[in-house]
């Protein structure tokens, strides 16, 4: 498992990302706070304080810097 911090401080941006995660087959998990979000759920991320970052676990092993590259934009 690998952990970043990523900024969805936009309706488009939250859109882009989870059209972008959802292409991979691996799990993803928005953390903030004490609140744990499938990142894969749009209507959990709007649940979030998005105004701060927020940590996504990526929980990848064979395919990290793929993901990674396509999520760069985010971070």
């Amino acid at each position: 498992m690998k952990t970043i911090q990523i900024t969805l401080n936009s309706i488009d941006k939250v859109k882009s990302f989870v059209n972008d995660i959802t292409k991979f087959d691996n799990d993803f998990d928005l953390v903030s706070g004490r609140y744990v979000i499938d990142a894969k759920s749009i209507m959990g991320i709007f649940s979030l304080d998005l105004s701060r970052p927020i940590d996504l676990n990526i929980h990848a092993t064979d395919n990290i810097d793929e993901i990674l590259e396509v999520l760069k934009v985010y971070m």
